[in-house]
């Protein structure tokens, strides 16, 4: 028999399960719309103010000239003196920011008066820079490479992912209504622009083209990658494009700024993929290193990372490795997909005899030195126990007596004697440290003070023999 009521209707399954589709995707929606208001800026942007803005700070003249200047002089004494916080303070009030996003705004926007003025301006600045700190850099009496120079003269991945992270945070910062200064400081500490070319003009100034080439390739990859963030942030943006009265030079301008914006992109993906499995292949080889290349009695003194031919240069002093152990230790290059295709090159060095003929000139007296520091700390190690067993075999000695015998002697031998305490005191004259065994003597108070000066030497000299210390101090206390 059909039950009327289920006619035409589906089942109550169907209805549930379609009922938790329903659910879900409102569920899903709601997420889209919250991630969506969350993240989304082209509400709050203020597209005619940040361009204007923008131009506004590619000009390079006057007062940004003085403050560039005068920046380059504090960061490079900063560098200097390898001081952090005047680095930063010198970043703080740099005017090089400006003409780099003016580049990457103007590619975009394809506003080709725009691009000439930004690249212009950076051209003279960066001179200027480079002068300025190559004139410091001559007349400063420091002349050493200090810590916060040497940062400062090769690139790495991590100085791309904070050009790229800190230029999408400054033109995001610079296109918000209201212009939020605060990133805007942040962003030029970070991307440290100022540094780079202050330590060109030491390198120059030094005659060291390796650290100045070394700086303004660190300088290149900062600038391209901001101006590059600016671009990409400025079309996700919908910045609108400069308007031409002439059909065919609007076409042409477009194609300009879109062969710039490739010539930028293309070598800067090529550069940042490069810097990445540099990166990678470094930090594989210090793991290759702790973990496989081990032997009893042998230890590493020092190894070679050569990215570009791929080769791995290990030193090794002690035991010598047997060959079989050396091929293992090639094979296992082909586990880590960053080694493999590399090259691992053992030298050994001294063996069990000390033989260190096989080893450099410069890595011997490395070695040398090492041994010699090592050395000096050993002997100074044991001349602190050798002080420290003396002490305490002094205090032992002058502690290893019974003082109720040598108290009832005192008081047989010399019955002016009311008190007596014993107790070890010690003194220092501030190079060396001592413990002597003081007693300490209360006289009969009838007694003269000469005559108790007088007992006072006597006692001493007879304790001096009886419990036979180098040194020991008797004092009358009245």
């Amino acid at each position: 028999m059909v039950n009327k009521d289920n006619i035409g209707s589906n089942p109550p399954e169907t209805e549930t399960f379609d009922a938790k589709i329903l659910k879900a995707k409102g569920v899903w929606a709601s997420i889209k719309a919250f991630i969506s208001e969350l993240l989304d800026i082209r509400e709050d942007t203020d597209r005619e103010s940040t361009v204007e803005a923008i131009k506004k700070d590619i000009s390079f003249k006057g007062h940004n000239a003085w403050i560039l200047i005068f920046s380059i002089f504090v960061a490079s004494i900063g560098l200097n003196v390898s001081s952090t916080a005047v680095v930063i303070g010198a970043m703080l009030i740099s005017p090089l920011m400006g003409p780099i996003v003016g580049i990457g705004l103007s590619v975009a926007i394809n506003d080709v008066d725009m691009l000439k003025r930004s690249l212009v301006n950076l051209g003279v600045m960066v001179f200027l820079s480079v002068l300025t700190a190559t004139l410091y850099f001559l007349i400063s009496p420091v002349k050493g490479i200090t810590p916060e120079l040497e940062a400062r003269t090769y690139p790495t991945i991590l100085d791309v992912l904070v050009a790229i992270f800190g230029g999408l945070a400054l033109i995001v910062a610079k296109t918000k209504k209201g212009t939020i200064a605060s990133v805007i400081f942040g962003v030029a500490i970070a991307t440290a622009l100022m540094p780079p070319l202050c330590t060109v003009g030491y390198g120059l100034a030094t005659g060291n083209i390796h650290y100045a080439s070394g700086a303004l390739y660190l300088f290149s990859i900062n600038a391209v990658f901001i101006a590059l963030s600016t671009f990409l942030v400025s079309k996700l943006l919908g910045f609108p494009l400069v308007r031409y009265a002439n059909h065919q030079k609007r076409k042409r301008i477009a194609q300009i700024a879109s062969a710039v914006a490739i010539v930028v992109i293309i070598p800067s993906v090529i550069l940042f993929i490069n810097l990445l499995r540099k990166q990678v292949f470094e930090s594989t080889v210090d793991q290759f290193l702790e973990k496989v290349v081990q032997y009893e009695g042998t230890e590493k003194i020092k190894y070679d990372k050569d990215f570009t031919n791929r080769e791995i240069d290990v030193y090794l002093i002690g035991a010598i490795v047997p060959q079989n152990v050396l091929e293992k230790w090639k094979a296992k290059l082909e586990d880590y997909e960053a080694l493999k295709k590399s090259k691992l090159i053992i030298h050994q060095g001294a063996n069990e005899t000390g033989d260190m003929s096989l080893l450099s000139s410069q890595v011997r007296s490395g070695i040398l030195e090492d041994l010699y520091l090592k050395n000096q700390e050993v002997i100074e190690n044991k001349d602190e126990q050798i002080s420290f067993l003396e002490n305490e075999l002094l205090k032992y000695k002058q502690s290893g007596f019974s003082f109720v015998d040598i108290s009832k002697e005192v008081k047989i031998n010399y019955p002016e004697v009311e008190n007596m305490s014993f107790a070890n005191t010690v003194t220092t004259n501030f190079s060396s440290i001592d413990t002597i065994a003081t007693f300490d003597v209360t006289w009969n108070s009838k007694m003269r003070n000469t005559a108790k000066i007088e007992e006072a030497k006597k006692i001493q000299q007879w304790l001096t023999m009886r419990l036979k210390l180098d040194t020991l101090s008797v004092r009358s206390m009245n």
